[in-house]
């Protein structure tokens, strides 16, 4: 296994990759202000402290999952001590396409959590399981592309899907619980 110190290395830092976001900073910003974490989340990844970890996150800011995914990890992060660089996914296709989703997608964001000598220790992305199962029971309700109400729909279904990102508390939890979990099991 090499080692992706030197892709950690190259990222940006919190600071960084929110400063020059230019299409979902308000909505990343705001999300990241009203997520908090709870006391019993915070008891519960104390123990991640002492594990030392960092992680990569594969990212770019016209990506509505890497808006509503990224706040609430860096909430975690903060609170476990993870250290935390951030690449943008065009311009790292080489660490990228050793991510891909169902073997094919590029889909973001992708968080690589690693151990001090670099090493891969889980990862995480691009969508809690309920999240995909929210956007897949929405995603239905769009006829095929042939179809002349396609574009219609889709636009719906992003501005939807927008919505439901930026407001809805009960989904920042499922992705909470299932970023937590991850890094929870790693040894």
């Amino acid at each position: 296994m090499s080692s992706l110190n030197s892709w950690f290395n190259k990222g940006l830092t919190k600071e960084e990759y929110i400063g020059s976001m230019q299409k979902h900073k308000d909505s990343l910003e705001s999300i990241y202000e009203r997520f908090q974490l709870k006391e019993q989340d915070k008891a519960e990844i104390t123990s991640i402290k002492e594990k030392k970890l960092r992680a990569i996150v594969l990212t770019a800011d016209w990506c509505g999952d890497a808006m509503v995914n990224l706040p609430i990890l860096m909430r975690i992060a903060e609170d476990a001590n993870i250290d935390t660089r951030y690449l943008i996914r065009d311009e790292n296709l080489e660490l990228m396409d050793q991510y891909l989703t169902n073997g094919t997608a590029r889909s973001i964001p992708i968080f690589i959590f690693i151990n001090q000598n670099g090493e891969e220790v889980s990862k995480w992305g691009p969508r809690a399981p309920k999240v995909q199962a929210f956007v897949d029971e929405l995603r239905n309700t769009i006829p095929a592309k042939e179809d002349p109400a396609y574009e219609a729909s889709f636009h719906l279904f992003i501005e939807s899907v927008t919505s439901r990102f930026t407001t809805d508390e009960v989904l920042w939890n499922h992705i909470k619980d299932d970023i937590k979990n991850t890094i929870q099991k790693i040894d």
